[in-house]
């Protein structure tokens, strides 16, 4: 699964809201070239973390318009572009995934 993502940049955001999540990561795949690599539930209980991968300018387009959806509804716990992944990284991000 990580290999079709080899050389794309990925942006993480994370919300305090799951449902904010979903609204999100729909208004951020409606702006931009993104594909979106996974949701989970995060450490908060009622929150997921999203990533989604692209080019970096279609990632960060997406990012912007993400952020901006979520912030009236939940509460933004961070977010991130990461333009190119080691592959330490790659292999990291493939192993929460996978979890």
């Amino acid at each position: 699964m990580a290999e079709q993502y080899h050389g794309m940049a990925i942006g993480i955001f994370e919300l305090d809201s799951e449902c904010a999540c979903f609204v999100a990561l729909d208004a951020a795949a409606k702006a931009a070239a993104v594909q979106i690599q996974g949701v989970e539930r995060n450490r908060l209980g009622a929150g997921a973390c999203v990533k989604m991968r692209g080019s970096i300018s279609d990632v960060k387009a997406a990012m912007e318009v993400a952020i901006r959806t979520a912030e009236p509804i939940a509460k933004v716990v961070s977010h991130t572009v990461i333009a190119s992944p080691s592959e330490e990284t790659e292999t990291a991000i493939a192993m929460t995934i996978t979890k």
